[in-house]
């Protein structure tokens, strides 16, 4: 039985990504091992047979802390002698790489979620760069979730373009097709918009995210402040105390009627459902999951112009996009949409959806792609033709 190993920085990256595939694997034959901080519960969440080790991987800068995940995981990869070790986010793929390479490792694969170097500028942007260019010479394939940011990365150096792939049309996880079920988007939208205020006619603008200035939420409040037409504005997500929000902007939206603030949830499907459209302006994203989450409920979207978001849309048809911190495009496109058959949108966004980002689908493709970085099928094929 091949043993494999995912490693990641904290459990929520997990749970938000990774458990259906981690099972998936499991089922089908692999020994599998996570590896992440301990919050006490995520061992029981991942059940068996996943296997759970739990090291502290420093989120920031910290020497010490560095030179101690590396030497752990050192120590924890030469143990279990891992036939793949998985690693993504920025920190825990660099000091996993260099372990698993120190530990002889034979197949190092970079999950790779996102250019972070692009969110920074000056002597940060360039640290941030070196530290995945080491991490992808350190790694024997990468793996991008998305084409655009496959490219984009190529491009700008951080690896050679014949060493990176996208499995299946990218994403972190997919679309769970159970959870996010559009059958139900009536009845939770009625539900939801019952309980929380909202008429059945009102039209509603939503976002799902971080809020903070990357996501382009600076941007989103002045356009929605533009429209004056009978608009809300729903945003769900954690409040980033980064510094980087307007304050102007913020305690006017705090304020308005027209704008509800909720908390992040763990049933966000049914939120998707209680919103018309989806708005992600952001300035940076490695694909954008919330776009697809969405579009599987039949919510079509806005989103920025840049990669990532751009592969979990069709421009015109499932979504409308804009050039980031661009307020008078988004105002533009948000008057627009209104004026266009949402609804026909959120069909063509359902379809697309299930077509493209299917997770069973995605976890299909991702244990191919395991059995071919081990030599798997080769070793089928030479038995199937007596070899």
């Amino acid at each position: 039985m091949k043993k494999i190993c995912y490693v990641v920085t904290i459990p929520l990256t997990i749970r938000a990504f990774f458990i259906p595939q981690l099972r998936y694997l499991a089922e089908h034959g692999f020994d599998v091992t996570v590896v992440c901080s301990d919050d006490g519960s995520i061992a029981e969440e991942l059940g068996d047979p996943i296997h759970f080790h739990g090291i502290e991987i420093p989120r920031g800068v910290s020497v010490a802390g560095s030179l101690r995940a590396i030497s752990q995981l050192r120590a924890f990869f030469r143990e279990q002698k891992f036939d793949l070790i998985q690693y993504s986010t920025p920190n825990a793929a660099l000091y996993a790489a260099i372990a698993a390479k120190q530990a002889g490792c034979p197949v190092r694969n970079y999950h790779l979620m996102g250019n972070r170097f692009l969110g920074s500028s000056g002597a940060g942007r360039q640290f941030l760069k070196t530290m995945d260019q080491i991490a992808c010479s350190l790694s024997t394939s990468i793996e991008c979730v998305s084409r655009s940011n496959l490219e984009q990365g190529a491009e700008a150096g951080v690896y050679p373009r014949e060493k990176a792939t996208v499995v299946f049309n990218g994403s972190s996880g997919g679309v769970d097709r159970q959870r996010f079920d559009i059958r139900r988007r009536e009845a939770w939208r009625q539900e939801l918009r019952q309980e929380l205020g909202y008429q059945e006619t009102d039209f509603i603008f939503g976002f799902v995210g971080r809020i903070t200035r990357d996501k382009g939420i600076n941007e989103l409040l002045e356009a929605f402040f533009r429209l004056e037409d009978g608009s809300r504005l729903f945003l769900i997500g954690g409040i980033e105390d980064d510094g980087t929000l307007d304050p102007d902007l913020w305690k006017k939206a705090a304020d308005s009627p027209d704008v509800l603030i909720h908390a992040p949830t763990t049933e966000v499907e049914k939120y998707y459902a209680l919103i018309d459209v989806l708005v992600l302006p952001s300035y940076r994203e490695g694909f954008g999951n919330v776009v697809i989450e969405a579009a599987a409920m039949g919510t079509p979207a806005i989103v920025s112009e840049i990669p990532g978001p751009v592969d979990a849309i069709l421009a015109g048809e499932t979504a409308l996009t804009v050039k980031p911190k661009d307020v008078e495009a988004l105002t533009a496109a948000m008057k627009e949409i209104r004026q266009m058959d949402v609804a026909r949108m959120g069909m063509a966004a359902a379809d697309f959806a299930e077509d493209a980002f299917d997770s069973e689908t995605l976890c299909e493709k991702i244990l191919e792609r395991k059995r071919t970085l081990l030599g798997m099928e080769q070793s089928r094929e030479a038995e199937m033709i007596g070899v």
